[in-house]
C-alpha cells in the first residue's frame, strides 16, 4: 500500500503507473523525460542499451519496481535478452558486454553514488573503449534521472507486484509504444 492515498486499485496500477493516475499533470514530463531518454531514436545507443543503463541504476538503487521494470525492457531489446540483463546487475565486471557499455555502466554507477563520483578517469576510460560525449552525456542523464524516478516510486511506498509476467507485458508495450502513450 502506497504511503498516500491514490484513489485507485494499486495492483492494476503498480509503480509509478499508479502516481502518475494520482498526479497527471507531473506525469506527462516525467513520461516525456523517460521516452526521450530511453525510447526516442539515438545516433549510437540502442533503447536496450539505454534501458540496461535504467536497469543497472535501479538495481544499485534498490528500487525493486523499476529494477524489474527496465530490466523487462531491456531484455525485451537485447539480443542476448534476460541472462545478460541478470548478469550485469550480478556482475558488472564479469558480464559479457561490449567494453564501452561497462564503461558507461560504470559512469552510471558512479552517478548513482553522487554526481561528484563521475571522476575525469571514468570519462577517460569510456573515451578510451570509444564512448563519445553524446553517450557519456545521455549514460550521466539517464543515471540521474533514475535516481529521482527511484526515489520518486520507493519515497511514495508503491507497489512492486512480484510476478514478473506483468513486467514482459508492459515491455511489449513499452517497446512498440514508449512511454508517451500511457
Amino acid at each position: 500500500m502506497a504511503h498516500i492515498d491514490l484513489g485507485l486499485d494499486e495492483q492494476a496500477h503498480p509503480g509509478i503507473n499508479g502516481l502518475a493516475r494520482y498526479r497527471p499533470e507531473t506525469a506527462k514530463p516525467l513520461f516525456d523525460l523517460a521516452d526521450t531518454l530511453l525510447h526516442a531514436p539515438h545516433p549510437t545507443l540502442t533503447a536496450g542499451e539505454r534501458e540496461l543503463i535504467a536497469a543497472y541504476v535501479s538495481e544499485l538503487n534498490a528500487c525493486t519496481f523499476c529494477c524489474a521494470s527496465h530490466s523487462a525492457f531491456a531484455a525485451a531489446q537485447l539480443p542476448a535478452g534476460m541472462p545478460l540483463v541478470e548478469q550485469v546487475r550480478r556482475d558488472l565486471d564479469g558480464a559479457p558486454v561490449d567494453p564501452k557499455l561497462r564503461a558507461l555502466l560504470r559512469i552510471a554507477g558512479a552517478v548513482q553514488r553522487g554526481g561528484r563520483e563521475v571522476t575525469a578517469e571514468l570519462v577517460e576510460a569510456a573515451r578510451a573503449e570509444g564512448a563519445t560525449d553524446l553517450e557519456i552525456h545521455d549514460t550521466v542523464l539517464i543515471a540521474a534521472a533514475f535516481c529521482m524516478y527511484n526515489r520518486y516510486v520507493d519515497g511514495l511506498g508503491t507497489l512492486a507486484p512480484a510476478d514478473p509476467a506483468g513486467y514482459t507485458r508492459a515491455a511489449e508495450h513499452i517497446v512498440a509504444h514508449g512511454y508517451g502513450a500511457r
